[in-house]
């Protein structure tokens, strides 16, 4: 294999015409035989990763390799061919059971044979074997024209050798049996393997799609001062556009106007909107909460962080685990080793008997023998299984790969928010000012946060009507951007929103109040400030609250013998708070998606086998790259 040197540029191919595991190992040799290029080529995902110095090789120089091995190679997925693929797979897989039911029961039970039966029995078996079987054989027609055999090589061979010995029985009045129920089932099981792993490939593709999926689907630029509706494909980087509350960031950006609070939850994890304002940068897909901000685009279309995501989820599922490598070099010489034995059978039955039609039988079973059905059907239908229990029990078990990987961890990897805790704010302590009554804090506290929409605005109203019941009418109200909110409640000047907030209308906090603030702060959580009457009133601790269950969970966790790590975008305050809650040592905090995939490689590196637990868009790429991910959702 040729290694890479600098400068170096890395492709993803999308490729058509793989039917087995000794397809992706002969088109990653040919890869690898360019000058300058290292690839890894995927046969479940139909990518191949491919890093190339550009000085060397060019990318019309790849695709030419993968068709030099008789492949097609684009450089991105086409879903409309994917799905004309599986409709003709399905096509074939009909037509072939339909077909190859009647043909096993004449060919397996005695009392149904009637004098003639074996033309029925060749009727229906020449459609399934030459039709529905076509790709095996165009495949392996390929493959000898590159001096190449693969298993496709072998399942082609060994039908039409038992069909046109059975025809041959069958003509020539031979005194044989024939063999056209074996060739047609074997056809049949070997297709609905194909059709079950295919169903698992476009699967797989969707949830990639699906995350292309959750970004704008339009932009409001600024043309001429006034604002024009386009399809976020259109939007150019130096383009200027607007986002108003509520609504998605079109594309990566910087922030030109305007004062916001944006939930950036897809991104970090962090459940709590980050106030941005004029240059402060923003991600496409994060949603505006607030107030408009007018944005610079300075990224668009696959240079986008959510493109990048998908991208690096794309690249961690391309990537091979050293069992599957050792899959591909015995899949390489088994097939030849199997096509050598059956000559080497055919032969010696022909010197030790000299009787051809034995001979010719014996040989066509030892081809037919190591026809991989029993391996083609056997994996997906354990999956079938597996995943069918597991659905019953809330689980949604992915591959058959990932039941196997379970037992080899070594390190589990939890993702803090919608894991660890429930990934929604909430109220976690009222702290009133000395003489200031419970009720009628949250009750003016309440009633002023209950016109936002700010999550930390809507767990302090859920929790006084909780408390409280119905809310007081509010007379006025304005929100200030990134600080809080005025309000008039029951006719009360009220302002609830951080000290800071309050201290600008030249409010301090009385010492008991600072006191109290500092030791929420140093727990990890939220503080909120509520004054009223020119006086501040009390503080209100909001966190994200942990699950139940977590504590108990990660004490099971380490009785397995795994140790958890904790791994979040979230601030190292409120990271080490939570991990010291629920008992977990080690911490990484203030680690983005690109930082989390590498933290996971890490570990990989340092020989742990690693789990990593999430829920979210911005795990989907760590999820990809460890051992085992596991998704849940909340």
């Amino acid at each position: 294999m040729s290694t890479t040197t600098e400068p170096e540029a890395r492709i993803q191919l999308a490729l058509e015409g793989m039917t087995c595991a000794s397809c992706a190992s002969r088109i990653e040799r040919k890869l690898n035989k360019l000058e300058g290029v290292e690839a890894s080529v995927n046969y479940a995902t139909e990518q191949a990763a491919v890093i190339y110095n550009p000085a060397l090789a060019e990318v019309e120089d790849l695709i030419r390799a993968v068709e030099a091995a008789g492949y097609r190679a684009s450089r991105t997925a086409r879903a409309l061919a994917e799905e004309d693929r599986a409709r003709a797979l399905r096509l074939r897989l009909t037509v072939a059971a339909v077909l190859t039911a009647p043909l096993a029961l004449l060919g397996m039970v005695p009392p149904l044979q009637f004098s003639g039966w074996e033309w029925l029995a060749f009727a229906l078996a020449t459609p399934v074997v030459l039709w529905a079987g076509f790709t095996f054989h165009r495949a392996a027609v390929l493959n000898a024209r590159h001096g190449a055999a693969t298993m496709d090589t072998l399942i082609s061979i060994g039908t039409l050798a038992a069909w046109a010995w059975s025809a041959v029985v069958l003509v020539g009045d031979v005194e044989a049996h024939t063999y056209f129920e074996v060739a047609g089932v074997i056809t049949t099981l070997i297709l609905l393997g194909r059709f079950l792993e295919a169903r698992a490939r476009r699967r797989s593709s969707a949830a990639i799609r699906a995350l292309l999926e959750l970004g704008a689907k339009e932009a409001r630029v600024l043309r001429d001062g006034e604002e024009v509706l386009i399809p976020v494909e259109e939007l150019r980087a130096g383009d200027l556009f607007v986002v108003r509350p509520g609504e998605k960031i079109a594309t990566d950006g910087n922030v030109e106007e305007g004062l916001s609070a944006v939930d950036q939850s897809m991104l970090t994890g962090e459940p709590v909107p980050v106030e941005m304002g004029p240059g402060d940068s923003v991600a496409g897909a994060t949603i505006n909460t607030s107030g408009r901000l007018i944005v610079r685009a300075t990224k668009v279309g696959a240079e986008t962080a959510l493109a990048q995501i998908a991208r690096m989820v794309e690249e961690a599922q391309a990537g091979k685990a050293p069992i599957q490598r050792l899959v591909d070099r015995v899949s390489a010489v088994f097939v030849p080793i199997v096509i050598g034995i059956s000559l080497a059978t055919l032969a010696g039955w022909l010197l030790l008997t000299g009787d051809g039609a034995a001979a010719f039988t014996a040989a066509v079973a030892v081809l037919i023998i190591a026809c991989p059905c029993a391996l083609g059907l056997a994996t997906p239908t354990a999956l079938m299984v597996g995943t069918g229990r597991g659905a019953q029990l809330g689980i949604l078990i992915k591959g058959p790969e990932v039941l196997e990987r379970t037992r080899r961890i070594t390190t589990i990897v939890l993702d803090k928010t919608g894991t660890v805790t429930e990934g929604r704010m909430a109220v976690a302590d009222v702290i009133p000012a000395a003489g200031v009554e419970r009720r009628e804090l949250l009750r003016l506290a309440g009633g002023a946060e209950d016109a936002s929409e700010h999550p930390i605005a809507r767990a302090i109203a859920d929790r006084a009507r909780q408390e409280l019941g119905a809310l007081p009418t509010v007379e006025s109200f304005q929100n200030q951007a990134g600080l809080g909110v005025e309000a008039v409640v029951d006719g009360r000047a009220t302002l609830v929103g951080r000290p800071a907030f309050l201290a600008d209308w030249g409010i301090e906090l009385p010492a008991e109040l600072v006191e109290a603030q500092a030791e929420a702060e140093a727990e990890g959580r939220t503080v909120v400030a509520v004054g009223w009457d020119g006086a501040a009133r009390s503080l209100i601790a909001v966190a994200d609250r942990l699950k139940p269950t977590s504590a108990e969970a990660i004490a099971g966790l380490k009785e397995l013998g795994l140790t958890p790590v904790l791994l979040t975008g979230d601030n190292e305050r409120t990271a080490q708070a939570v991990a010291a809650e629920v008992g977990i040592e080690r911490v990484l905090a203030n680690v983005l998606p690109d930082e989390k995939i590498a933290e996971v490689r890490r570990l990989q590196e340092s020989g742990e086998v690693v789990a990593m637990v999430g829920d979210g868009v911005n795990d989907a790429p760590a999820l990809a790259q460890s051992d085992l991910g596991l998704a849940i959702g909340t």
